[in-house]
């Protein structure tokens, strides 16, 4: 099995792990954030060129949904795509997956949020020069462009 999109790959360590031996919660979205920052590293827009630029991303929610357990020392791979993306205010949607290397689906993670100018702590959008390196954002099949 082929997946694409895969921006995290790493070994489930101890400290990652909860009482009842598996993957703890909040692992799940450390992986996912990691996943999302190799990504937009990828593409040209490394977390510390857009801080530079004082913006910064902001999650309004995040949705997990456990499919399988993941335990000590499985390695797992985390894919991200962008679902939705409004560009008139720089509003995001992306999904993450989260594989088992057996190739099982582990988790689904969705998060929106958006970007936030750092200085005056409100919503922004992004420069106009950085939409075509946001062309390069890697999009679901189920895609949306929204432009409200």
């Amino acid at each position: 099995m082929q997946i694409k999109n895969v921006f995290y790959e790493g070994q489930v360590i101890w400290a990652q792990i909860d009482a009842n031996r598996h993957l703890r919660h909040s692992a799940y979205a450390d992986f996912c954030a990691q996943a999302r920052s190799n990504m937009l590293d990828k593409i040209g827009l490394s977390l510390g060129r857009i801080a530079e630029a004082g913006i910064g991303p902001v999650l309004f929610r995040e949705e997990l949904v456990y499919l399988r357990e993941i335990h000590l020392n499985d390695a797992v791979a985390v894919t991200v795509e962008l679902t939705r993306y409004n560009a008139a205010n720089s509003r995001f949607s992306f999904r993450h997956e989260i594989y088992r290397s057996d190739g099982t689906k582990c988790a689904v993670v969705t998060v929106d949020g958006a970007w936030l100018d750092l200085r005056k702590r409100k919503l922004t959008v992004l420069p106009a020069d950085w939409q075509a390196i946001v062309e390069q954002l890697p999009r679901s099949e189920d895609y949306q462009e929204v432009s409200t």
